[in-house]
């Protein structure tokens, strides 16, 4: 396996985990707020939250996979390196409400290394050298 292939794999499930969690946050809001790290979460009309965070997540995953798709690795670079304060944001949220720091570094900051790798990797690779042309005589 050539390391284009991890950093697409790795690409990859970069997009699909954040496309599981926003499709987790619209469908089962209930079960998938207490893994993300804050309680109490948000009852009544504040519980729309996880619309936004469904969505956001959505999004993000969306770009991932347009770029992969499109097979412009750099940019994809690019985004996914921006892409990493997500994780971060989410990690200081849960430590300034009520979550614990355990839960902080082991989902979201390892998320965001995971995510810093991704690109990283997509940032730093060289292009695939064009295909060897023979001319028959």
């Amino acid at each position: 396996m050539t390391r284009r292939h991890i950093t697409t794999a790795l690409a990859a499930l970069t997009g699909a985990t954040v496309l599981f969690f926003g499709l987790n946050f619209l469908l089962n809001p209930g079960g998938a707020a207490p893994g993300f790290g804050i309680d109490p979460w948000p009852q009544g009309n504040a519980g729309g939250y996880y619309v936004v965070k469904g969505f956001r997540d959505l999004a993000l995953g969306g770009t991932v996979f347009l770029l992969l798709g499109l097979g412009q690795r750099r940019v994809l670079g690019w985004v996914i390196l921006i892409d990493a304060i997500v994780p971060l944001g989410d990690a200081l949220a849960v430590v300034t409400h009520g979550g614990s720091v355990a839960t902080a570094l082991g989902v979201h900051v390892s998320a965001a290394l995971i995510v810093l790798l991704s690109a990283v990797l997509l940032l730093t690779e060289t292009a695939a050298a064009p295909a060897a042309v023979t001319v028959a005589e």
